[in-house]
């Protein structure tokens, strides 16, 4: 499917790796002008020769204030305009904590990554969408906010509050022609689920193939339809779609994307 997103500026904050890298490769292979942000200079720049076409490289951190509308003004100067932005970062392990164990300095880590990175991005790109016209944007939730579990407390809670910002912008935004949008993705096989398929088959002694299947259904006790978990090409796809012309009815979503994961 044509995109309809040739030489349309994009910009994916977390672009260096998973999910934000796929998205950024599916746009630049539909013709796009595209800029991906991330906090390592050296990764980015790494991640950027791997997409296999010219990408604006920025190296940035959005859990830092005045960040966030540095990375938008430096992609912008570089793309010549922005036609949509994706927030794919928001991942702090330390959010996986139980209530009793979540301190406050755990919480507030997680607001900043998960959260306050997320609003930060969104404050900056509004001015410059609603400025050109419109657009779109597209943030990251999880499916577990459909499936809370108490040993991703913080995680789950700002998570949530991520998909409600989301929908929010999308009321506030829409007459002047911005989406927002929320992708909920499932347990995806980025670098961590990767590495961890490779150890467990190490401490184990066993093929890596189909083991994280197995731990997945039977130690985690997630009831997958599709019986594995998602490959970051997949939610990447559905990053790019939500940031073209194509999904332009498309607004104020929250979409799962994790194989049918039973709740």
């Amino acid at each position: 499917m044509d995109l309809g997103i040739r030489d349309r500026g994009y910009l994916i904050v977390g672009g260096t790796s998973g999910m934000g890298l796929a998205a950024a490769a599916a746009l630049a292979a539909d013709g796009a002008r595209v800029a991906i942000a991330g906090r390592n200079a050296e990764r980015a720049a790494a991640a950027a020769a791997r997409i296999g076409v010219p990408v604006t490289v920025i190296a940035g951190d959005v859990n830092q204030e005045g960040e966030a509308e540095r990375i938008v003004a430096a992609a912008v100067a570089a793309l010549g305009e922005l036609a949509g932005v994706a927030v794919t970062t928001g991942t702090n392990l330390a959010a996986h904590s139980h209530a009793e164990q979540a301190s406050d300095a755990v919480w507030t880590a997680s607001f900043e990554d998960i959260l306050l990175g997320t609003v930060r991005t969104v404050r900056a790109a509004v001015p410059q969408l609603v400025a050109g016209g419109g657009g779109a944007l597209v943030t990251t939730g999880a499916y577990s906010i459909h499936a809370y579990h108490p040993a991703r407390l913080p995680y789950v809670t700002l998570k949530n509050a991520v998909a409600g910002f989301t929908k929010t912008i999308a009321m506030t935004y829409g007459g002047a022609g911005v989406r927002a949008n929320c992708v909920c993705p499932g347990a995806i096989e980025t670098g961590g689920l990767a590495a961890l398929r490779q150890q467990l088959a190490r401490e184990r002694g066993v093929p890596a193939e189909g083991l994280l299947e197995t731990v997945m259904k039977k130690e985690w006790h997630m009831n997958v339809a599709l019986g594995r978990p998602g490959r970051p090409e997949e939610v990447g796809d559905l990053f790019a779609f939500l940031l073209s012309p194509r999904a332009s009815y498309l607004t104020g979503a929250i979409i799962n994307i994790d194989g049918g994961t039973e709740f």
